[in-house]
Parts: C-alpha cells; structure tokens; sequence
C-alpha cells in the first residue's frame, strides 16, 4: 500500500478561515494527513484546539516554540509535505509571499521549502481588485505557485463580486491534482458530490456541457495498446470549471487517475469507439468541448493472447484500421451542439494546422496548444484560440485558469 500523502495548511486570517475546518475533514476523508500552521490572525476566526482535534496533529502557531524546535524545526516542517496549502490566503498574505517577507512562522515556512505551494484568495472584491494584488498574483505564479481563482458572491461585508473563497470540496479538488502524480490512499471524498446548489446567479445554469478528457487506448493484444500521451488534466479542469459556472457538465474520460471534479457526472471508456458511443449518448448538449487525445488508429484485429517475440523472427505485422473522427462526427450530428469546441495538439505551425482543423472539422473554434515542451502531463498550458473572426493567444498559464478563462469565455459567447 502506498504511504498517505501530507499536506501541511497554511490558515490565514479573515472570516473565511472558519472554512478550514471543513476543509480538514474533507483532506483526512481523502485518506491524506494534514498539519496546520495558524497564524495569529487566523487564530481571531478558529482556535488551535479546534483544528488540532480536527486534523489530530499538533497546531503550529509561532516561530519561537522551543519545544516545537526541538522536536520538529520550522524547516523541516515545511519540507516533509507532499503540498503547502495556503487558505484562506489574505491579500497581506499574498503580498509577503510575493515580497519574500518572512516576518513570522507561516512566512518563514514559505520562504524555506522546496514544495509546491499551492494559494487559495480570499478577501474583499475592492482588495481582489487593487492592481498592487494583481501584481503581487502574477508575480506569484511567475514564480511557480499556484493561485486558484476566488469565487464570486456575496462578501461578508455586504457587497458582491470576486474574492470569496472556493467551497471546501473545490480547493480538495485542487488540492489532489496536484498530488495525484502517486495513487492517494484512500476513497475519493468528491465522487458524485456536488460543490453548490444550481443557482440562477451562476452563468451555465440551465446548460449542459459535455467535455471529452484523456487519451484512449487501443487494444493490440492483453498487454500492447495504442495511444495518445494526455494526463486529461486539461480536459478534468475545464469540466469542474464549468460546473462552478452552474452548467450541468457529462465528462467522457478516457483512462487516466483523476478525481471526478465536484458536481460533474463521469463516464469512463477505453477506447475511442467507447468514446464516440459515450458523447452521442450524452447528447443533446449546449456546449461540447472535445479535449481528450483519441488515437488515430486502432488495429484491426485483436489478438486474444500475448504475441510473442521469437528471436531471428522480423517484428509481427500490425494491420491498422482509422478511428472515427469524434469531432467531425458531432459537428454533422442531428443533435449538434450550439457551440461545438475543438482541441489540437500541435507541434509546429499552430495557427496554421489549427485554422485549416476548423474548416475540416466543422467545428466553431479549435484551441490549439504547443505540445512540442512539457504540456502533456505538465500543470500549465500555453494555447490559441482560433475562431473564424481570428486567432486569440493566451500565454502560459496554470491549466485549472486556462479553464476558468475558457469558461468564461464560452459564457460569453452563448
């Protein structure tokens, strides 16, 4: 059996800290371990008792604990962890970070590790707003941390807009993205739960989005198989993104190890017959975002044992047979979706190869990325949106905010 991850909870102050709690319990039901560093802000919202109980470790809350120096050093206790979660990360918070300011125990544990961090906003919308905390965000993911995008809502303070922290079960979902790279032990706590209520307030209620997310996999013999490299990361963040949105989303997955986003209903297949059967059954949709890497080709005939390399003999010949083209197939489809999305993944020309996909295609717009780096199983995506008005470029971001950007893109346009 695997050994559980760790996850060491940064909580900063602000009436949002009281979410911790939750989120806890939900990282233990995960079948993760978690420590928590309180800073003295955060302990005006919760008690160290409360999430020592919790999370049935002892709460970290100052830099001068002799005995927590002699028993475990700050340093060390920032490296051990699988991920650093900051949340609530206040606007002060963000600013230290991005300034290097180690001025107390949680900034000197960020400042010291080497892991990836990851930081969940929340704070007043004027304050989301200000330019010094956009700034300070985009120097923040330059350097390698990644910062989830606040919800929109009601504040604390009264007024509405960005700066509410995400719902528990959306920062685990995060939160195991990033360490899904070895299996967690444990259930999937967000398998069929969803994160919110549909509201008439979120922009895709009412509408039904159906993505494709993965590779697929090809049968040659009960060993050998044909595929596509995809980790589905894209395809799995854009299909949570969408349901944040309100949007009642049908994620079509090909073999990969991910959570199944909060709110989202999945539907496993191998191959990409499976697939096709699995997207035509899902219809009628508003939106279809084609995202999953399907094979070409597949062979045309499976062989029922292991075939077996003899020495001296040339390598057994391998009859292929082309798959059907997923995307084309929708765009002719009687039940067409209204806005019909297309992903390519190039390694040269993109602009080129994507703008003559959209015509051969069907479809509305091609989101064409350059896969010739580390984008297939990486965290980030660089890509280009091309539609017949033009081409739109994105530059490098974290994959979950080329999502959310895709998404509200797509509200825009529908």
């Amino acid at each position: 059996m695997n050994s559980p991850k760790h996850i060491l909870l940064i909580i900063g102050g602000g009436i949002a800290a009281y979410k911790s709690s939750e989120l806890i319990r939900l990282i233990k039901k995960s079948g993760m371990t978690v420590r928590c560093v309180l800073t003295e802000s955060g302990a005006q919202f919760v008690t160290p008792m409360t999430l020592a109980a919790l999370s049935e470790n002892e709460v970290h809350t100052t830099l001068w604990s002799l005995k927590d120096e002699t028993e475990m050093g700050h340093i060390q206790l920032s490296r051990e962890a699988d991920l650093v979660v900051v949340c609530p990360a206040t606007a002060n918070l963000l600013a230290k970070m991005a300034g290097g300011i180690a001025d107390d125990l949680a900034t000197t544990l960020l400042l010291a590790t080497d892991t990836q961090v990851l930081a969940v906003p929340a704070m007043n919308l004027r304050m989301w707003n200000h330019p010094a905390t956009q700034r300070n965000i985009e120097q923040l993911r330059r350097d390698g941390i990644i910062v989830m995008q606040p919800d929109e809502g009601d504040m604390a303070c009264g007024e509405f807009g960005p700066g509410r922290l995400p719902e528990p079960p959306a920062v685990l979902a995060e939160i195991m993205n990033h360490v899904i790279g070895e299996n967690i032990v444990g259930p999937n706590p967000l398998e069929g739960q969803p994160a919110f209520a549909p509201d008439q307030h979120r922009p895709l209620h009412g509408k039904h989005v159906l993505v494709t997310a993965g590779p697929t996999r090809e049968p040659i013999d009960p060993v050998r198989y044909i595929a596509n490299r995809s980790s589905g990361r894209q395809g799995f963040a854009i299909a949570a993104a969408a349901a944040d949105a309100g949007a009642q989303v049908t994620l079509v997955a090909g073999p990969v190890h991910l959570p199944t986003p909060t709110g989202v209903m999945r539907v496993d297949v191998e191959t990409a017959l499976e697939m096709e059967a699995a997207v035509h059954d899902a219809l009628p949709a508003d939106v279809a975002i084609m995202v999953a890497a399907v094979a070409d080709w597949r062979a045309d005939t499976r062989a029922d044992q292991k075939i077996k390399k003899q020495k001296g003999d040339a390598p057994a010949p391998l009859k292929l047979t082309e798959n059907p083209d997923i995307l084309a197939g929708l765009a002719k489809h009687s039940q067409r979706p209204g806005l019909l999305i297309g992903f390519a993944a190039e390694t040269q020309k993109i602009d080129e190869h994507a703008r003559a996909k959209l015509t051969k295609k069907g479809c509305d717009w091609i989101i064409a990325n350059d896969v010739s780096g580390d984008v297939m199983g990486g965290a980030e995506n660089s890509v280009h949106i091309v539609t017949a008005d033009g081409t739109e470029i994105w530059a490098r971001l974290p994959k979950p905010e080329v999502a959310r950007r895709l998404v509200a893109k797509i509200v825009e346009e529908i």
